[in-house]
């Protein structure tokens, strides 16, 4: 659905792979006993916590297998230890690129340099890490976080606007650590942490899945009795509050106001049906995108450093309108 854009000036050196100006990766698995020209990838998801991850394994898997590139494919089950152990078992398997969505933002500066010395080219999917050293990874391909939490927060300023009193929030944040955790709450803040009327009585992790989501939400209630808006970094956690609210003998939507990130199926249905009021979209589906991009290292061809997704955001009538046709 999103397409890529490479827009703006974007510096990027020519990348290319290890072996030799333009050739294949000399510790890939061309090199490691395979002939066929075929690219070997190694890709580390970072779990199955949400739809959106499910729809996003799904388009990697597709896409690899579309684009004739062999994948092993690694679940890290939402465990930086088991990302760095997947990386250097792809490392020591000797494929031509690896591929991975990092679960937290620091702390991999040292396997992302045992990568470049053997020679194996990165590609950051979706989340970004934040090592100094940008030689580590070739490219970084995703949405911008920060831009989405504006997003949020523009629609609840809106929303508001003719308030008198104050506006009590809570938020369901994502993994502590986590880009499009730190990201959606910068950018949401940024908005609206000026305004003395928008009031954060509580902000809490849900780990991006719908059953912490709902335990935290409960948690919220308990201690909030007066809440207006819920912001959750995601459309799962966004349910599992529902499910908190609609407990409490309160309706979602209408008691209390619901704005989520991501857009996938669920979550526009609740949307349609008024228990969520807006969401920020960030499109899971960049496999056909990373594919591209992997052949273009391998081969030693220029890419960007840095690749966005074209994203929307949706209300109640354009969920109802882009249901039929949603693919996640």
């Amino acid at each position: 659905m999103s397409a890529v854009v490479l827009g703006g000036v974007l510096v990027a050196a020519t990348l290319a792979a290890c072996g030799g100006e333009g050739s294949r990766n000399s510790g890939g698995g061309a090199a490691a006993g395979k002939d066929d020209g075929k690219i070997v990838m190694g890709f580390s998801q970072v779990g199955a916590e949400s739809g959106w991850r499910t729809a996003n394994t799904k388009s990697v898997q597709d896409s690899a297998r579309e684009a004739g590139i062999e994948l092993k494919f690694s679940d890290a089950q939402q465990k930086q230890e088991n990302q760095i152990k997947a990386i250097r078992t792809f490392i020591s398997q000797k494929v031509d690129i690896i591929a991975f969505s990092p679960v937290v933002e620091s702390g991999w500066d040292t396997v992302l340099k045992e990568a470049k010395d053997a020679g194996i080219p990165v590609i950051l999917t979706d989340r970004a890490v934040d090592s100094p050293d940008k030689t580590l990874y070739k490219t970084f391909i995703g949405s911008d976080f920060v831009v989405e939490g504006t997003k949020a927060g523009e629609w609840v300023k809106k929303e508001f606007a003719s308030a008198a009193g104050p506006v009590n929030m809570v938020e369901l944040q994502g993994n502590t650590g986590a880009a499009p955790a730190i990201d959606r709450k910068e950018g949401f803040a940024s908005v609206l942490g000026s305004d003395p009327k928008f009031k954060m009585l509580a902000s809490q992790p849900g780990d991006f899945t719908r059953v912490k989501g709902k335990e935290v939400m409960e948690a919220f209630l308990r201690a909030n009795k007066d809440i207006d808006l819920l912001y959750a970094h995601n459309d799962d956690m966004g349910l599992g509050a529902i499910e908190a609210i609609e407990a409490a003998g309160k309706k979602p939507g209408v008691d209390i106001k619901i704005v989520t990130v991501d857009a996938v199926k669920d979550g526009m249905q609740a949307l349609a049906d008024g228990k969520i009021n807006f969401i920020v979209e960030c499109s899971p589906l960049l496999g056909p995108q990373l594919m591209e991009l992997a052949k273009k290292v391998v081969a030693g061809e220029t890419v960007p450093e840095r690749v966005l997704t074209e994203e929307t955001t949706f209300t109640q009538e354009q969920a109802k309108a882009a249901l039929p046709d949603r693919k996640y």
